[in-house]
């Protein structure tokens, strides 16, 4: 009897073993969207303020990439052009009492493309708005149309996608060439930033790994009123 509940405890010990095993995280949702970024010691910084919030200084560049990404903005795609404002702004000259504000569009390539659509060449511009202005206003003068959905998430900029807003591909990779990434524009913040926790579907797993336990436990208790019936 002995033996057999050494036997019986060494597979319960073996089906633990595999169901946590295979208890993977899921892969990560892909999400089609706009990040935002600023331009910070000669690289593309992820955006921590969505653009209806952050409000940028005189002199500053700010980015926008659309591309089909990680649920987590620090995952997107950061925008391929440098932020140079003296080169971006070379040719727009200074106003009083009016900041300048340089603005990179990289609206991605084919494979971040919609269905049926193209991505626009990427793009640069050099805002003049007021002192106050904040950088959805900034946006707005550079890059028209934009496009919002009910909940203020930034869906398109200068008409770019015509359709789709922040939809989710499930488990999509991110698209060959690009970088790591704003918190400016994703999925899940009204504000624009880029959605962040755990990723969809992640309960799958868990739930395997509960019902595994409840298996192990219930063998266990068949085993021990076993033994108790043949002492």
């Amino acid at each position: 009897m002995r033996a057999a509940l050494r036997f019986l405890a060494g597979a319960v010990a073996g089906l633990l073993i595999v169901l946590l095993l295979g208890a993977a995280p899921a892969q990560a949702a892909g999400y089609r969207y706009w990040s935002f970024w600023r331009w910070s010691d000669g690289g593309w910084v992820y955006q921590q303020q969505g653009p209806a919030v952050h409000v940028p200084a005189d002199g500053e560049v700010e980015g926008w990439r659309f591309a089909v990404s990680p649920d987590g903005g620090r995952q997107a795609a950061r925008p391929g052009p440098a932020g140079d404002f003296a080169a971006l702004c070379a040719g727009t000259p200074a106003e009083a009492g009016r900041k300048r504000v340089a603005v990179v569009l990289d609206f991605g390539g084919p494979a971040d493309a919609p269905a049926h659509e193209t991505p626009p060449e990427p793009r640069t511009a050099c805002a003049v708005v007021p002192t106050r202005a904040g950088s959805a206003e900034v946006l707005a003068t550079v890059a028209p149309p934009l496009r919002y959905d009910g909940s203020g998430l930034l869906c398109a900029i200068a008409g770019y996608p015509r359709t789709g807003c922040g939809e989710q591909l499930g488990g999509a990779a991110r698209p060959t060439g690009t970088a790591i990434p704003s918190a400016g524009t994703g999925p899940a913040d009204a504000t624009g930033s880029t959605a962040a926790g755990a990723s969809p579907g992640a309960a799958g797993p868990v739930l395997g790994v509960g019902a595994g336990l409840a298996l192990v436990l219930a063998v266990a208790a068949g085993a021990r009123w076993q033994s108790r019936r043949r002492r």
